[in-house]
């Protein structure tokens, strides 16, 4: 019976029809819209006067706005160089059957599950310049010349914002990465340990490898995750101090509701979303295979 209805393409598109009719309402017709506002000189109240790409120019020759991409690109690396590769090394440590698994899997993932509004403000705490933790070990170690406001001074406060964006995440990759170390067969890694093969050895030469499809989706999520972010730095800092730690959501924030600049904002969503196709057309075309 449902072999017959699945090989019925007007059954098919029967079910499918209401999936897309949300998917288009929520997804791509705001997409278009903004396309359309990021056309406009609009405040958002009144009628927009047309001024065709002017907005993507002034994006682009704008040093707050290349600053903000500047800095989603920082966070790209960071989530890609740092991120992954602690996430990648838990989940393949957990994998190999060590004692109190299931209790780390869960220790490991209780962050993804707390809001970035309430790990934003922990963090905030923990950098305070007057009762912070951080500044408090420094000081407890000897390392007093070290404690400042990591917050409040442009040398510090990107970096201090990427540190709780990692570290919320590392659970959630781990988990991932985790299912796909598990779903290798145990056949082809108690062969290569009969033929003699160390754990770092078995762990690049068969477990990684076999984990491609995975790892491609965690590459995505991270990535696309870091040019998106938005309520950790806005709670953290508010792309402050200076612009410093300023990305391209926040950026389109204070734009739209602060400024009351819609089009130049629509611009920067735009951006955003193209940002985010290309690098996912890049790893999929980077991690295709026959």
């Amino acid at each position: 019976m449902m072999n017959s209805v699945f090989s019925n393409k007007r059954a098919i598109a029967i079910f499918v029809l209401p999936t897309l009719l949300i998917f288009c309402s929520i997804v791509l017709v705001p997409i278009f819209i903004s396309s359309y506002y990021s056309l406009l000189d609009w405040n958002g109240i009144g009628k927009g006067a047309f001024i065709g790409l002017d907005n993507y120019v002034e994006m682009f020759t704008d040093s707050r706005a290349l600053n903000s991409i500047k800095n989603s690109m920082l966070f790209a690396a960071a989530s890609i160089f740092i991120q992954l590769p602690i996430s990648l090394l838990l989940a393949l440590i957990l994998a190999s059957s060590v004692k109190g698994e299931g209790f780390y899997r869960a220790i490991y993932f209780i962050p993804v599950l707390i809001s970035t509004v309430v790990i934003a403000q922990l963090w905030s705490k923990i950098y305070n310049a007057d009762y912070g933790l951080l500044n408090w070990l420094l000081e407890s170690v000897g390392l007093s010349n070290l404690a400042q406001d990591w917050l409040g001074k442009k040398d510090t406060a990107l970096v201090a914002s990427f540190i709780p964006t990692l570290w919320q995440y590392v659970g959630y990759h781990m988990l991932l990465m985790y299912a796909g170390a598990k779903s290798v067969s145990q056949d082809i890694l108690e062969a290569a340990k009969i033929d003699g093969a160390s754990r770092i050895r078995t762990a690049f030469s068969i477990t990684i490898p076999l984990m491609r499809p995975i790892l491609k989706v965690c590459l995505v999520f991270s990535v696309i995750g870091a040019f998106k972010v938005f309520d950790l730095i806005y709670v953290l800092t508010g792309g402050g101090p200076l612009f410093s730690t300023e990305v391209p959501s926040t950026l389109m924030y204070t734009t739209i509701f602060d400024t009351y600049r819609y089009g130049y904002g629509s611009a920067v969503s735009v951006f955003i979303i193209l940002e985010c196709l290309v690098f996912t057309v890049i790893v999929n075309k980077f991690f295709k295979t026959e």
